[in-house]
């Protein structure tokens, strides 16, 4: 048997190829979109891909079942529930129907919960008959964490209804399984998916039955209220991956190429309507950065992020590192946002050539925004971060927007107001400061090291002192 994970850390995600050595027939499973990995690996072990099975309708990335389609005229399947839901052909698989690749068996369970078509698979190295190697949970079972029941509220499906199902696909299909048996999920630690992922990328049966705090013993309305509680706002782009993998597109060049813009072509997008956005770390974005940018630094969950922040179907125009165009481009492409209209060529000299385009981000310190907050009377303070973290501890007095509402709730904000945002630690603070200004907030600055410099300053002795 040939079996590989492919993790992918940008996205906390997790696809597989499992391949019979002995016929060479393979499947990968929730591929991402960009799939040369996949091929690569099949023709360098003699394997050829003959289905795409996909574990459910995946809401945080495009997947690449079209693009390995296209490539290697493999089938995409899905579980019997996804039937009639797709705009493309697809086979389905009833629970416990069974996928022989020749010594390899693969079986299809019903695990509904996450998504009503969700299934999980599970992997029979030497026949139907020999001991499970493995489970492909997808998103019905993580490690340390079950799949969210909640993201299908707004499409009618109660995250109750779902909890429900989840909690018998998980006693009855996946913790019957031996305690030996390999759990490998769809994804890991960060994933918005989730709320309590580790950050092992697999585990077994019997490690997650006496450590995964959703396993433990508890009746079903416990489990039901454990699930349901305390998850992360969903990022705004996650509907729209979900219909995305569900609809012809266009595909993913394998090899995507990022057009070079003149400044006035930049200009003359942005006046179109276009999102410029600035890929370059905060330190560099706070120095100087094209009026009206949004930044998202590219060394963070840099797609996850913008889909936060962005709608769907925005256009974008890039100011990257010198070299690293082809990579926001792609990245951004995982999560199906396909407008980059181009990159704009050589954009430091081009900043310096302009400075009357540039403007710095104001960056505070937690002794100056204490200065601050005692001396500006009308200071809102905006705290992006989850509920979750603000449970453990906040700035007195700051409104908690998280940022994937902030897109939505700037209407209602005062951009006349003086403005200070926070987050952990100041990745997600420079993110929201540049919205805000982008939009027309006049006076924003953000709290350089976040709250965890916040909470230090605080329990400081010379502060405490003074």
């Amino acid at each position: 048997m040939f079996f590989r994970q492919y993790y992918l850390d940008c996205l906390s995600h997790a696809s597989y190829l499992i391949g019979d050595t002995t016929t060479g027939r393979a499947v990968v499973v929730d591929p991402q979109r960009d799939v040369d990995g996949y091929l690569a690996d099949a023709s360098a072990n003699g394997l050829t891909i003959v289905k795409v099975l996909e574990t459910h309708f995946h809401a945080d990335f495009v997947s690449g079942h079209l693009e390995l389609a296209a490539a290697t005229g493999a089938t995409i399947g899905y579980g019997a529930a996804a039937a009639g839901r797709v705009e493309f052909p697809i086979e389905t698989f009833a629970d416990g129907e069974r996928i022989v690749l020749g010594d390899v068996v693969l079986e299809v369970r019903a695990t509904p919960g996450h998504t009503p078509e969700s299934i999980s698979i599970v992997i029979y190295p030497n026949g139907k008959n020999s001991e499970p190697y493995g489970v492909l949970t997808g998103d019905t079972m993580f490690i340390g964490d079950v799949g969210r029941p909640d993201l299908l509220a707004a499409a009618g499906v109660t995250a109750d209804t779902l909890a429900r199902q989840l909690y018998h696909s998980v006693h009855d299909k996946l913790l019957t399984l031996p305690d030996a048996t390999r759990v490998y999920p769809a994804h890991g630690a960060g994933s918005a998916c989730g709320k309590n992922l580790s950050t092992e990328t697999e585990s077994t049966i019997g490690e997650q039955r006496s450590n995964n705090y959703a396993l433990a013993p508890m009746s079903e309305d416990e489990f039901v209220e454990a699930v349901t509680r305390g998850q992360t706002v969903a990022p705004l782009y996650f509907s729209f991956a979900a219909n995305r993998n569900r609809e012809v597109h266009d595909l993913l060049d394998a090899d995507p190429i990022t057009n070079t813009l003149t400044l006035d072509e930049v200009l003359a997008q942005q006046r179109d309507g276009a999102i410029v956005l600035d890929t370059r770390d905060d330190m560099a974005f706070a120095t100087g950065h094209l009026h009206g940018s949004v930044n998202v630094g590219l060394g963070g969950r840099f797609a996850e992020y913008v889909g936060k922040v962005m709608r769907p179907g925005t256009p974008i125009t890039l100011v990257c590192e010198p070299g690293t165009e082809s990579e926001a481009t792609v990245r951004l492409a995982r999560i199906g946002f396909d407008r980059v209209l181009g990159a704009l060529a050589a954009p430091i000299e081009t900043f310096l050539a302009h400075p009357e385009l540039v403007e710095p981000l104001s960056r505070l310190s937690a002794a100056a925004l204490t200065e601050r907050i005692d001396s500006v009377h009308n200071l809102v303070v905006i705290d992006v971060r989850n509920p979750g973290e603000v449970a453990l501890g906040a700035i007195a007095g700051a409104r908690n927007v998280s940022l994937p509402t902030l897109l939505n709730a700037i209407g209602e904000l005062d951009p006349r107001a003086p403005t200070v945002v926070y987050c952990a630690g100041g990745y997600r603070s420079s993110i929201a400061a540049s919205l805000l200004r982008s939009r027309g907030f006049s006076d924003v600055s953000d709290l350089v090291g976040g709250y965890d410099a916040w909470a230090a300053h605080q329990a400081s002795p010379i502060r405490t002192a003074s």
